[in-house]
């Protein structure tokens, strides 16, 4: 039997190792992160490749089970989710997170982005990375900005190339203030619904149309339903995968800087896969005779955001930023 000396070297050496092992990270922890896209999609596989890089740099120490297409919820589910500490990792969309992170709106105002090409150049630099370092003080850590290509307005009804053609119109937008703000200016009746509930309410006409991306037009079958499709590529608004600050507070120094290098890396790959599925998304709903216009008169879509970014621009921050931004070369 230990004598009582020896039981309590013994105890004390255990909570010597406990601490140890929690100053050091080495505790092995599955990390759940949530998507509500397929599991196909880019995002997806990039938190897939993200969670491949953890596993083999933490020697499976640490793994990341990512939950796709809604398992864990809608986009706000999620992020609510995810601020609590119940969701480790989530990839969400600016628009969304806006409405908490203020930054956010800046990246999400329609016409900001002259082209894909000036908008990684804001991410990629010094903007970019000032802004995911603005998460923490809402519960979040910024790590990475995933592409979403360019969102444009499609519908059932008819074509659109005026302003005159798209009033009166029921488009489906994010649940955000902004994107509510801004399909208002144009003259059409905003309809705040899920990701997920926009293919029911296409088909059951509650909506006429809604606003996306090339990929999310077709992966989601909205494509079937609405057959015009405008380039008014009027939002370049990215991804963005966050942390939970509670997650991020139980990494070592080592595991942090880790998931900040495994997380830019898989936005890399993610790119390359964009890329390819945007092609691929096109050229399939052009096969199916989705209507497209590329010949509209954009100067007047441009125009009709003046009262948005007054209005935003009441910030000194948010007008500092968009200035910001406008300059970048």
């Amino acid at each position: 039997m230990y004598r009582r000396a020896d039981l309590s070297r013994t105890m004390k050496l255990v909570l010597a190792l406990f601490l140890t092992a929690a100053s050091t990270g080495v505790f092995a922890r599955e990390f759940r992160a949530a998507d509500t896209q397929a599991e196909s999609y880019p995002t997806v596989q990039a938190l897939h490749y993200m969670g491949s890089l953890i596993t083999e740099r933490t020697a499976g120490r640490h793994h990341i089970k990512v939950f796709h297409s809604r398992q864990l919820g809608e986009e706000k589910e999620t992020l609510e989710q995810t601020r609590a500490g119940a969701i480790d990792l989530n990839r969400t969309n600016v628009a969304l997170i806006g409405n908490t992170v203020p930054a956010m709106n800046v990246l999400a105002m329609p016409f900001l982005f002259r082209s894909i090409e000036h908008l990684q150049k804001v991410l990629d630099g010094p903007i970019g990375n000032e802004i995911l370092n603005s998460f923490e003080p809402y519960g979040f850590v910024g790590l990475a900005f995933y592409d979403s290509g360019a969102r444009s307005i499609y519908n059932s009804v008819r074509p659109i190339r005026t302003l005159a053609d798209i009033k009166g119109l029921r488009l489906r937008v994010q649940q955000s203030q902004l994107m509510s703000d801004m399909v208002r200016a144009l003259g059409a009746e905003p309809v705040e619904l899920p990701y997920g509930q926009v293919i029911t309410g296409l088909a059951t006409r509650l909506i006429d149309g809604a606003e996306n991306n090339w990929p999310s037009f077709v992966t989601t079958d909205h494509y079937k339903f609405a057959g015009y499709y405008t380039l008014t590529e009027h939002t370049m608004s990215p991804e963005v995968l966050v942390m939970s600050k509670k997650a991020w507070e139980s990494l070592s120094a080592d595991d942090r800087k880790l998931f900040r290098d495994a997380a830019l890396q898989s936005n890399l790959f993610m790119r390359a896969k964009w890329k390819d599925l945007e092609q691929r998304s096109r050229q399939q709903a052009e096969a199916a005779g989705v209507t497209i216009v590329t010949d509209f008169d954009r100067k007047p879509f441009d125009n009709a955001m003046a009262g948005i970014y007054a209005k935003a621009q009441r910030d000194p921050a948010a007008a500092k930023l968009i200035e910001r931004i406008r300059k970048v070369e």
